[in-house]
């Protein structure tokens, strides 16, 4: 009778031993499907003139500009399951809300929410000025503006959930632009306690392995299946040390998670992102977003299967990051 090689019945045991971390721990999903995007349509309205931009069939394609001269103060992006209103000059967004449109893969309930009061970015003021590009392909949506010393693109997709949407900074001096994220009321940041629990494992991720790391996302306690994360490319969180949250790491012994309850900032580079993740893929175990300052798509780049950890619902209190605001 023949027997395994030691490499053949390693890789065997190494198989065995991720099905068996799955089955206790966690499950393995693939990246958000397309099922959540299914009627998904976009068109912007609330122009100055009264006027509606769409493509001439619901759901169809439309390459095309906005003149400055149809802009008022800020128009509004709707879709069949979300929308939000963009500040013409910033390009800061306000109200990103989910409408709760039936969807298999719907986060909602099925109620409207509003999972951010808005979205800022600080221009230090450079203003934009120029009009708006606007490229829609059924649910997708890219538009963007310039003005002196300035451009800025947001990208985002009429879906239920997945990587959703992203706003990118470009600056003509080169440096970062600070972003702040303020959450609707209802919704709150949280040390996901499933991460924290297998912090320091390591985990299938398509044909390699990934070693889990904490987790911060945001959800409510209203909806079960609603939880989101802030997704930064080039990107760095700005600690703040009014909101001192201790927690005890697995891997670093007791530690202080410097981030509100409420609001977070981020410095992001010129040419960087902040996107915005929402349902499994925002719980799933995964590397790091690949340095990205050119062309970064707002779309979830896993391709395969991952790990999933999900979060408790309701979140523990003691989860909860606090205070609110500084």
């Amino acid at each position: 009778m023949s027997h395994a090689s030691p490499r053949v019945r390693s890789g065997a045991c190494a198989l065995l031993a991720a099905m068996l971390v799955l089955a206790v721990h966690g499950t393995r999903a693939d990246a958000a499907s397309s099922k959540g995007c299914e009627g998904g349509a976009v068109v912007i309205t609330n122009l100055a003139d009264g006027s509606t931009v769409a493509p001439a069939v619901a759901g169809g394609a439309l390459d095309t500009s906005i003149p400055a001269a149809r802009l008022g103060p800020a128009f509004l992006v709707r879709g069949r399951y979300i929308e939000f209103t963009v500040v013409s000059a910033s390009f800061g967004v306000n109200a990103f809300t989910f409408t709760g449109a039936p969807n298999p893969l719907d986060m909602t309930g099925g109620r409207r929410t509003v999972a951010f009061a808005s979205k800022t970015p600080d221009h230090r003021g450079l203003v934009l000025t120029s009009a708006v590009g606007v490229e829609i392909d059924g649910p997708d949506l890219v538009i963007d503006r310039t003005g002196p010393g300035l451009g800025m693109k947001v990208q985002a997709k009429d879906c239920a959930n997945g990587g959703i949407f992203q706003m990118e900074p470009q600056r003509g001096d080169g440096t970062a632009t600070v972003f702040t994220h303020i959450l609707a009321d209802g919704m709150f940041y949280f040390d996901n306690p499933n991460f924290r629990a297998r912090e320091g494992d390591v985990v299938p991720f398509k044909d390699t392995t990934v070693t889990v790391a904490t987790r911060i996302n945001f959800t409510n306690n209203i909806s079960p299946r609603f939880v989101g994360r802030d997704s930064p490319q080039v990107a760095t969180r700005i600690a703040n040390t009014a909101c001192a949250n201790p927690f005890v790491s697995r891997v670093r012994g007791p530690e202080v998670i410097n981030h509100c309850g409420g609001v977070s900032q981020w410095s992001v580079a010129s040419g960087g992102r902040m996107g915005q993740v929402m349902g499994e893929d925002s719980t799933e175990v995964a590397p790091p977003p690949t340095t990205c300052t050119h062309q970064c798509q707002a779309q979830n780049r896993v391709r395969g299967q991952a790990v999933v950890l999900g979060f408790p619902f309701p979140v523990p209190a003691a989860s909860i990051l606090q205070p609110r605001f500084p």
